[in-house]
């Protein structure tokens, strides 16, 4: 439980996460600025991953007692400072040198878990020796069956919780703003492996569950129908996501595919959510309507790239003051008692785009 009256002294170099955001381009070369905010095409899903949070309004209640508020929620049972998480992210070293190291010191300092990408250094073996937080592995099959066998068993070796697949990939999406540029990640040189990415079926799925003991998240499903069948092979995390926006163009936004997933699993398995996820109030919304947790990925480069782990330390930290308010002025003291009947759909006001969460961007610090 958090004090409302002491939230305005918490202190620090970065006041609010669009300081962050303006520190990050501050800091990066064009070409790895446009890998970390570009979507595919046209960028149509990254606007809709906005447009569909921006829809929603609150409802709020007044009169209750919210002089003491609790952002915590459980993540896998397990209770998380937020019910958030650094979601997998390719390339990290782009932003610090440390990568997903950096990034997972920061998620253990303050209490939330990691997802740790196969396309991040400094791999997963160094990821976990790097601190001691809370940490998923995320893979992309470049290999065979003896190629995924390998990363599930070093992942219990480390420590992981839960084991990932990104299923929304099986080819590479064209990101313009790179292509443009005639960039391209190491990883991404030659296509190395990726035909295996192409190949993923629910065949593979069925495998890991009858060999493997560890909890299976199924990261990309879009649709009510992909999330029955991953129930029905017992998967036990659903993760909606549109991969921010950058494989499928012209995806629905993610806010928006979360009530049908929800009514479609109906309790048969837990549910994660990303998709332009940049405010505390973004992240009430998702808990609102079923999610339990929310994953941040662009958001939480801003403040690799701004300060390291400092600087993802800070974006943690502005999240859950944004939280705490968000959920007092709602009339609630903890994410528990949070539902649909807070929200409200409402028109768009301003056009959505991959910063239109913060307006006061282009402001002089």
């Amino acid at each position: 439980m958090v004090d409302i009256s002491k939230l305005d002294a918490i202190g620090g170099e970065y006041q609010c996460l669009h300081e962050l955001v303006a520190a990050a381009r501050a800091r990066l070369p064009d070409h790895s600025w446009d890998y970390l905010t570009g979507g595919t095409e046209t960028e149509t899903t990254v606007r809709r991953n906005r447009a569909a949070l921006d829809s929603v309004a609150f409802r709020p209640r007044v009169l209750r007692d919210v002089s003491r508020v609790d952002a915590a929620g459980p993540i896998l049972e397990t209770l998380s400072r937020l019910p958030v998480f650094l979601s997998p992210v390719g390339s990290l070293e782009s932003f610090d040198a440390g990568g997903a190291a950096t990034a997972a010191r920061a998620a253990a300092m303050f209490g939330v878990p990691i997802m740790v990408s196969s396309v991040t250094q400094p791999g997963l073996e160094a990821t976990a020796e790097a601190a001691p937080a809370r940490r998923f592995f995320q893979l992309y099959k470049r290999g065979d069956e003896a190629y995924a066998d390998d990363f599930i068993r070093r992942a219990v070796a480390g420590g992981y919780e839960a084991f990932c697949y990104t299923v929304d990939s099986a080819v590479y999406s064209r990101r313009e703003r790179d292509i443009t540029k005639r960039f391209a990640k190491p990883w991404r040189r030659g296509g190395a492996g990726m035909h295996f990415q192409a190949a993923l079926s629910w065949d593979e799925i069925k495998r890991f569950k009858d060999n493997h003991a560890m909890p299976l998240i199924v990261k990309g499903i879009a649709t009510a129908e992909d999330a029955m069948t991953a129930c029905e092979h017992g998967v036990e995390v659903i993760y909606v996501s549109n991969h921010g926006g950058r494989q499928l163009d012209h995806g629905r936004g993610s806010l928006d595919v979360l009530p049908e997933i929800v009514s479609a699993v109906a309790g048969r398995a837990r549910i994660f959510i990303d998709g332009g996820f940049s405010r505390g109030s973004d992240i009430v919304k998702a808990l609102a309507l079923g999610a339990e947790a929310v994953g941040i990925g662009r958001l939480y480069c801003y403040g690799l790239a701004a300060a390291g782990e400092a600087g993802v330390l800070r974006v943690l930290e502005l999240l859950e003051i944004e939280m705490i308010e968000c959920l007092a002025l709602l009339g609630l003291t903890s994410t528990k008692a949070l539902d649909g009947s807070y929200l409200h759909a409402a028109p768009l006001l301003n056009e959505p785009h991959v910063h239109s969460a913060f307006p006061l961007l282009s402001l002089p610090r």
